[in-house]
């Protein structure tokens, strides 16, 4: 009873906050999130009332199978954005932003974060500072298509950005996969060509292979089915499928083998959607059901923010600093390779600052550094803090940046209310 309460009180209280963050003009996942803070260990469950919010951390704890399940349907709808006939369209131009942007933020904000490990490395230890790096290369598709859609927006600068930020999280992935890798070896005492290298790489490509036959096992069972309620159904049961696989761990001579739920998870419906004829419709219709696990995910991550961490002024400053330099690396990152490919002058100017809202895949990276323990609560935290502001800025941001390219029209609000011909 208590479960099904608790998750009943936080549906609802994510779903109340929604509607304030629409009057405010602000995105649906900043309410979630801080739906999560408001019915917290620190806010409502410090009552101590079971069912009533989470009361404790260890309570939260015992979500951690819906929110990794959450993972994979976030991933696996990443996939969908890499059908190779829309990346034919795209052309070298997106794939080199993307790919280079995502790195050269890692890189900056990896340098920023080490940097600062080496004067405060009992605030900041090393590991977190790498697996943080590769998080700042992520963004939110959620967040950037909102702007798009809302406003209509159209032109150089918007045609280019959609594919950008599907490759952008993609690219973000495998970063994180290698920088987690590093970042365990590192914890573990056993800094190796092995541990550091070799494991990392397999994680990758382990990775992508079991995604790969995953999406063609999925693509042939789902030809046994005709009925749109079935093959939904099926598609639900590969996901659950491929998440629990990819939770294994085994070694092989030694050698430590484990995969990226995320990453499987994204080659699942990457492959999917290249094979099945009819995955386009059926991936809009997994997008709609798994709206009510989304949201339950983004308000048990918010429920999670240590807000004691906050007290520390030392963890503050980490935090700006790491939305400080992922900036400037989202920003130049962006514009040099824009320039390096010969992109539009609009693109050239505008096209990173656009690329600075963070939400749910950084959040799934954060909830992966987790299991490394306190090391990567602080992680956690700070991805967490980020993705508050970021989420309150950035598509703020976006919209400015689509006004100044002039690819927003003051006709381009409209409302479907005004739409819709009543008299028949």
């Amino acid at each position: 009873m208590n479960i099904l309460l608790s998750l009943s009180v936080a549906m609802f209280a994510g779903l109340m906050l929604s509607r304030v963050a629409k009057l405010v003009k602000l995105p649906a996942v900043t309410a979630y999130l801080v739906a999560g803070i408001l019915i917290g260990p620190y806010c409502l469950g410090a009552l101590g009332i079971e069912g009533l919010g989470f009361v404790s951390m260890d309570n939260i704890k015992t979500y951690s199978l819906l929110s990794e399940t959450a993972l994979g349907f976030i991933a696996f709808l990443i996939g969908n954005e890499f059908r190779l006939s829309q990346l034919k369209k795209t052309g070298k131009q997106a794939t080199v932003i993307g790919i280079f942007q995502a790195v050269f933020t890692t890189l900056v904000v990896d340098a920023a974060l080490i940097g600062l490990h080496f004067i405060i490395p009992d605030k900041l230890p090393l590991p977190s500072a790498i697996i943080l790096g590769a998080i700042a290369s992520a963004t939110a598709p959620a967040a950037t298509l909102m702007v798009v859609k809302q406003y209509k927006a159209k032109g150089p600068v918007t045609d280019i950005l959609l594919p950008i930020v599907a490759l952008d999280d993609a690219v973000g992935l495998v970063l994180f996969a290698v920088s987690f890798g590093i970042a365990r070896a590192l914890m573990a005492g056993e800094v190796s060509l092995i541990s550091v290298i070799l494991e990392p790489i397999l994680e990758v490509v382990f990775s992508l292979l079991l995604g790969a036959v995953m999406g063609f096992a999925f693509n042939y069972f789902e030809r046994f089915f005709h009925s749109r309620s079935k093959r939904l159904s099926m598609s639900v049961t590969f996901v659950f499928l491929t998440v629990a696989l990819s939770m294994l761990e085994f070694k092989i001579y030694g050698v430590h083998i484990s995969f990226s739920s995320l990453l499987v998870c994204m080659m699942l419906g990457t492959v999917f959607c290249n094979v099945c004829d009819f995955s386009e419709e059926l991936m809009d219709r997994i997008d709609r059901w798994t709206t009510p696990l989304f949201i339950l995910f983004f308000v048990i991550s918010g429920s999670e923010l240590e807000l004691s961490v906050f007290t520390d002024v030392v963890i503050v400053v980490v935090g700006a600093v790491y939305i400080i330099f992922r900036c400037i690396g989202k920003y130049f990152g962006a514009r040099f390779s824009s320039t390096a490919v010969k992109c539009d002058s609009n693109i050239i100017k505008y096209l990173g600052i656009t690329l600075f809202p963070q939400a749910g895949v950084a959040l799934g990276m954060a909830l992966k550094a987790e299991t490394l323990g306190e090391q990567g609560i602080i992680v956690a935290n700070i991805t967490l803090f980020s993705v508050l502001v970021y989420e309150l800025v950035g598509p703020f941001l976006t919209k400015i940046s689509l006004m100044k390219a002039g690819e927003i029209k003051p006709e381009g609000k409209t409302s479907a209310r005004k739409a819709i011909d009543w008299s028949h």
